[in-house]
């Protein structure tokens, strides 16, 4: 894909950065890190790990070696975290720099999109975009929709789908007009906040 600066490893602490620019004002993340101390340490780790995990076993991009935008996905069948896959991306160490309770947590709140992600794709070959940002000072220039638009090319390529979650009514608008189906909205435990769980499909 020449359309993408695939990422090095050295490269993956700085494009943490650019997705904490990315989400610095996102009600969901807002709310869930609400009250957390040290996320000056927090929040970079929390990114880190699905960029790792990406990096290992997918794709981790950016828009061009300047970072603006930032995009991770991986094989769907290898989108459920487990330990031994934390292990070999080198994801466990930004986890664990999140804490305990907060890994628990998240486990907790974001658990029943993972089970509904399986069910929603049964037997369907697909890839999962993990995460997608634009820096703050590039957004509303069209690098996201860009960058999507690349990813579903390559996956129209393999004959994949692509499914995501999002997590504001405004992305999940954007993502109807990029050709993704909302398969189902999901209100989240504790944060009572929405989540859009989509899927686009090739022809």
């Amino acid at each position: 894909m020449k359309q993408f600066h695939f990422l090095s490893r050295k490269e993956l602490p700085r494009a943490a950065a650019v997705m904490v620019d990315a989400f610095k004002d996102d009600p969901l993340w807002l709310k869930f890190f609400e009250g957390e101390r040290n996320l000056e340490r927090k929040l970079p780790a929390f990114y880190e790990v699905p960029l790792r995990l990406g990096h290992r076993y997918g794709a981790t991009v950016a828009s061009s070696p300047d970072l603006e935008g930032v995009a991770s996905w991986v094989p769907g069948e290898v989108a459920k975290t487990s330990l031994w896959r934390m292990l070999r991306s080198g994801a466990l160490g930004p986890a664990l720099r999140m804490g305990a309770g907060l890994g628990k947590r998240m486990e907790r709140i974001f658990g029943q999109m993972e089970r509904d992600r399986a069910v929603n794709m049964g037997t369907t070959r697909f890839s999962y975009l993990q995460i997608i940002g634009v820096a703050t000072r590039k957004q509303g220039k069209g690098i996201g929709g860009r960058m999507i638009r690349a990813i579903q090319e390559q996956c129209r390529q393999e004959g994949l789908a692509l499914y995501l979650e999002t997590e504001t009514e405004r992305n999940a608008e954007m993502y109807e007009r990029l050709g993704f189906e909302l398969l189902k909205k999901l209100m989240l435990p504790e944060l009572d906040m929405p989540m859009w769980e989509m899927v686009w499909e090739a022809g």
